[in-house]
């Protein structure tokens, strides 16, 4: 019997071609395997036929986080002075109407405060000294509770 009649030459190849269809993770468009003058050619579909992955909703817990959000634009400060501590930090509670950063505008100093929720200070968006756009998030917060 020739090497390419050989039945286990076929059940290798066959094997090896099964081995790259499930590893290519796409769906195969043509599949041939021959053992007379041995052959094998796979071909992939150019577009996948899975249907697109739909981003899951946030958690529950994530429904309720809130960015305080810059009411101006102008430069953001964390603290009064350079030489001041800042007005928050990350994992500090804060209340409603706190004050949480200055905002430079037209060399004016106008305080941000917590306006929408108190809550406890997730991360402190941007940098000290960054210059921020109207409504750009500057505080991320979890409500008080969480």
């Amino acid at each position: 019997m020739p090497p390419h009649d050989d039945p286990e030459i076929l059940r290798q190849l066959c094997a090896h071609a099964a081995e790259l269809a499930q590893a290519s993770g796409r769906p195969l468009s043509r599949l041939t395997v021959r053992t007379g003058e041995t052959v094998v050619e796979l071909e992939w579909a150019l577009t996948t036929t899975a249907a697109p992955e739909i981003p899951a909703g946030p958690t529950e817990a994530e429904a309720e986080l809130r960015y305080l959000r810059s009411p101006m634009v102008g430069t953001f400060y964390h603290a009064a002075t350079p030489d001041s501590a800042p007005f928050i930090g990350e994992g500090d509670v804060i209340e409603i109407g706190q004050p949480v950063g200055i905002l430079e505008a037209m060399k004016l100093m106008n305080p941000v405060e917590a306006d929408i929720i108190a809550g406890r200070v997730l991360e402190i968006v941007v940098p000290d000294g960054t210059f921020v756009e109207y409504d750009q998030p500057l505080v991320l917060l979890a409500p008080a509770g969480a």
